[in-house]
């Protein structure tokens, strides 16, 4: 029960709203950070704190991909769908995932390491395609690059790359 184990955090975030509704995203953060996704007994919790149906609950859930109705692997590997990141190839990044993970989007490895996700616009038009694991983006993604992070994470065990964050090349100096 979220009530009894998050009392206090429930009743601060609570305390933050003027309009009861207005807590549900951060009650759902903190429902996913219990079980690593929503369950369906903590939508119908947060429901009944809410004054919603569980419906609505399940609605906002299903809206946002930052929220999960199942277990995801340890790196949740969301790769944008949009009409920008499709035009530069992330079918061709999801098929390429696909076959490296064994998975199709929706699916979890074995191991429970990596799951994979098709998702809409993650908002980085400007260096498609990209994906986001876990909190971090990746951009401007080839079948190269997408090897090295899978390596890296599968060797490092964590989002910790050994390539190290990514770095936007240096802007050639102008000639004067």
């Amino acid at each position: 029960m979220l009530r009894e184990k998050y009392k206090d955090e429930i009743e601060q975030i609570l305390s933050r709203y003027s309009v009861k509704r207005s807590a549900l995203i951060p009650l759902l953060y903190v429902a996913q950070r219990d079980q690593g996704y929503v369950t369906e007994a903590a939508m119908k919790e947060i429901a009944q704190i809410l004054t919603l149906t569980p419906p609505q609950v399940y609605e906002t859930i299903t809206f946002y991909t930052m929220l999960n109705l199942k277990p995801v692997g340890k790196f949740h590997i969301q790769v944008c769908k949009s009409l920008m990141c499709a035009l530069v190839g992330s079918d061709s990044l999801i098929g390429w995932i696909k076959t490296k993970l064994g998975i199709a989007p929706g699916e979890s490895t074995a191991d429970g390491n990596f799951t994979l996700s098709a998702v809409e616009c993650l908002a980085a038009c400007g260096t498609a395609p990209m994906m986001q694991i876990n909190d971090d983006y990746y951009e401007r993604l080839t079948e190269e690059k997408v090897d090295r992070i899978l390596a890296d994470l599968r060797s490092t065990g964590t989002s910790q790359l050994k390539s190290g964050p990514f770095m936007w090349p240096e802007a050639p100096k102008a000639q004067v």
